[in-house]
């Protein structure tokens, strides 16, 4: 499969028949992973895959509960379907074979050195560049979707459960200056599905001369 029948072909898969996925399948993702670009070549990222079921299961647990403690003033009949809906799609991955958690650690900057004196701080710099650090670990994510479907499998890139990221990072193994920055779930479709619409070419590109 060429590159861009990968990305044409690669959907949000949140459906996964249990068939667990060879250990050299998910090294190869996460080598890939580790060449997309990143702020000053940081390499702010750190993957952990996650095959044990008990465990999937217990986050999936956690994120639930977190999710209905936070939400549980909406007792109307709208306040509960949304409630259900967001407990569904934070926690799609209880049923992929794999999840892998991506961790991310803070960057040194060049321009760090001198921000004092100009009476800007790191997290102000940041802020200004719109956050390349989480632009580096998007792409590190995008390139690890792309390996999956190169590879046959399906992934769902997954935020939602960051609502309860300081119960998940001890189960993960996320110990500082690393913080869990998204899952996501890979594992075989259960089904195979249409493409989504998506803006047409004209509406999203420009060109100015």
């Amino acid at each position: 499969m060429d590159l861009k029948e990968t990305i044409e072909r690669r959907r949000s898969v949140r459906h996964f028949k249990p068939e667990s996925l060879p250990l050299d399948d998910i090294k190869e993702m996460v080598r890939l992973a580790g060449l997309a670009p990143s702020i000053n070549n940081a390499q702010l990222w750190k993957f952990t895959a996650v095959t044990n079921k008990d465990i999937i299961n217990n986050m999936s647990n956690i994120v639930n509960g977190k999710i209905s403690g936070m939400l549980n003033a909406q007792e109307d009949k709208k306040g509960e379907k949304v409630k259900t809906t967001v407990s569904h799609f934070s926690t799609v991955f209880t049923d992929a074979p794999v999840v892998i958690a991506v961790q991310m650690k803070p960057y040194d900057a060049i321009v760090d050195t001198i921000l004092e004196a100009s009476g800007l701080s790191h997290d102000a710099m940041n802020k200004m560049r719109n956050y390349p650090d989480i632009q580096s670990i998007g792409a590190a994510i995008e390139n690890i979707m792309l390996a999956a479907t190169s590879m046959g499998y399906g992934c769902c890139w997954l935020t939602g459960l960051l609502v309860a990221r300081e119960e998940l990072e001890p189960i993960l193994g996320v110990q500082e200056p690393y913080k869990l920055a998204a899952c996501i779930a890979v594992g075989k479709p259960l089904e195979s599905l249409p493409a989504r619409e998506k803006l047409p070419l004209e509406s999203i590109f420009e060109v100015i001369e």
